[in-house]
């Protein structure tokens, strides 16, 4: 099945699959109602301090990236299996607010996941 990103403006789809929110804080414009959600884990969103010193400046990418995958590395190791385990079933789809399709949270996220546990 395998793990998609896509913002979470962008209209829900049948092949989704599990989807879930990976940011912090709930997107503006979005009603809860309208957002199919399965899940919001905001354990695994950059802590506050690592997302606002990125402010999706690009010149910090790599350093962002390197920092949260440290996080990342320090999170419950259930919840990341549980979206391994939701990637190999049904399909796993981890939403992200931020404009920059190339460089945010969901990328690290998703590489760390394809990653062997």
């Amino acid at each position: 099945m395998g793990i998609r990103l896509k913002r979470i403006y962008d209209p829900a789809e049948a092949d989704d699959g599990y989807r879930v929110l990976v940011d912090r804080l709930w997107p503006r414009g979005v009603a809860k109602a309208d957002a199919r959600l399965d899940a919001w884990h905001r354990a695994l969103a950059p802590s506050k301090a690592l997302r606002e010193w990125f402010g999706h400046d690009r010149e910090r990418w790599p350093d962002f990236r390197s920092a949260y995958a440290r996080e990342l590395a320090d999170s419950d190791p259930g919840l990341l299996a549980e979206l391994r385990e939701h990637a190999g079933h049904e399909g796993l789809t981890l939403l992200y607010a931020a404009r920059d399709t190339e460089c945010n949270n969901a990328v690290v996220l998703k590489q760390v996941l394809e990653q062997t546990p």
